[in-house]
């Protein structure tokens, strides 16, 4: 497996606040990864550090091979739109292009402009007159038209409509499918992630809960009801993620590649904002069983 980012031990501290600590993780190529947590879990941390404008206080983060920011042909591979869509006000769109096409040396400038046509989008108009998903999709053609094998994107579509939010991630996926872009997207909005991304990360107090393709966390992830029972009373194959109890019931989260063929258990299949929200709460989180070692 290829990976675009490979983090280990990796930090960031402002004076004693550790703005991300101890993050160890690998996003593989070829995926539209979906990265969640909660505010204050290093995401946006993380992610300016992927992208260069950040370095890092301690441990190793490499992006495509290389270490973030360290020269041209680095920066060149990685394109980044940060959380507030940044555009400039008092320039037009085509200003915009012209800008992108000065500052990066394989600007596609023929799918700028064909991306900005079928926007809609006025090449005259300022930006500061645009409403905001039409800056959300400008700040995007320009991510796009660097032509970057590393799309990296913080929150984009926070502060959108929910017409606007679904246009600018289908606008998203298509172009990851036409120019076979990796992207790695933050978001708290677990709606938008089901439509785009096929790959998942949790990211909570900078320690990853879960990383996977989507398709086969939800395979593997299920819901146990039944008759009150210990979680070290499960069979050792199901690790037990969370686990709540009533006086007579008792619910588990379990992940495991087996069949569950024990008739006291009413089992059903998890949904993406199940499985993160299971992730994210710790009320509910179980800690890992230990390994049993073999004596010989």
């Amino acid at each position: 497996m290829t990976a675009v980012l490979q983090a280990r031990g990796l930090g960031k501290r402002y004076g004693r606040h550790w703005a991300l600590s101890d993050c160890t993780l690998d996003i593989p190529a070829g995926h539209v990864v979906g990265l969640v947590g909660p505010n204050g879990a290093g995401k946006t941390t993380l992610l300016n550090l992927a992208s260069g404008h950040l370095t890092p206080t301690t441990g190793e983060i490499t992006v495509l091979g290389g270490r973030p920011g360290t020269d041209p042909n680095q920066l060149r591979k990685v394109g980044f739109v940060a959380q507030d869509t940044p555009t400039y006000a008092g320039f037009t769109v085509a200003e915009h292009l012209r800008l992108g096409a000065r500052l990066n040396p394989g600007w596609d400038d023929a799918t700028a402009r064909d991306r900005i046509a079928r926007l809609g989008l006025d090449p005259g108009q300022r930006a500061g007159t645009l409403s905001g998903g039409q800056r959300a999709q400008l700040a995007l053609t320009i991510g796009i038209a660097k032509r970057p094998e590393l799309l990296i994107l913080d929150e984009p579509v926070a502060a959108l409509d929910p017409l606007a939010r679904r246009e600018f991630m289908q606008g998203l996926l298509e172009a990851a499918v036409e120019h076979e872009l990796s992207v790695v997207l933050s978001s708290h909005l677990v709606s938008d992630l089901e439509r785009a991304c096929d790959y998942l990360v949790v990211l909570v107090d900078s320690r990853v809960q879960v990383a996977g393709e989507v398709e086969e966390l939800l395979a593997t992830h299920h819901r146990l009801a039944g008759p009150r029972r210990d979680p070290d009373q499960l069979p050792r194959d199901q690790r037990v993620v969370s686990a709540s109890h009533t006086d007579r019931q008792s619910t588990f989260i379990v992940r495991t590649d087996s069949a569950i063929h024990d008739p006291v258990w009413t089992v059903s299949q998890l949904s993406l904002e199940d499985l993160v929200l299971t992730y994210l709460d710790s009320s509910t989180r179980v800690a890992p069983r230990p390994v049993l070692e073999v004596q010989r």
